[in-house]
């Protein structure tokens, strides 16, 4: 193949973050948007703060690269990022403005939601029961289990 000769021997097809494997042939910005809790914009930020060319192909990127790639994940909410940009602003235990990835994503996401049904919420019961939780309609959409149809004339 003529394009892996392009790409180098010190390429890198699959990186490790924030236990996540990234594809290392796609561009920075698109690639950093595999790890749970870093979405489209806050990759672009990720890249502006590292200062990273967010089109590079992700592979290209050496062990110093990717460490302080690691490290601006992890200690992205003290970075001077605005409020808004935080995944989890004024966190019910600590009270701080956290930007959580990875499975620590996931645990305080399920954590919420066995709260929510703990203290019986209506957001709670609507988890527990399966059901639509943001007031979506739930009349002829988002339904489970048999399909239902109109009868028709004998």
């Amino acid at each position: 193949m003529a394009n892996d000769q392009e790409l180098g021997d010190d390429f890198s097809y699959m990186l490790r973050m924030a236990d996540t494997d990234i594809d290392g042939l796609k561009p920075l910005r698109t690639a950093l948007t595999a790890v749970r809790g870093v979405g489209d914009r806050t990759a672009a930020n990720i890249c502006r703060i590292t200062g990273f060319d967010p089109g590079m192909k992700a592979g290209h990127l050496d062990s110093a690269q990717q460490e302080t790639l690691r490290e601006t994940i992890e200690s992205y909410a003290e970075q001077g990022v605005p409020l808004w940009m935080l995944n989890r602003q004024r966190d019910l235990e600590s009270g701080d403005e956290l930007h959580l990835s990875g499975q620590d994503l996931k645990l305080t996401h399920e954590d919420d939601i066995s709260r929510l049904r703990r203290i019986k919420s209506y957001r709670g019961i609507r988890h527990a029961g399966g059901h639509k939780v943001r007031g979506q309609r739930g009349r002829s959409n988002g339904r489970f289990g048999l399909t239902l149809g109109v009868q028709r004339k004998k």
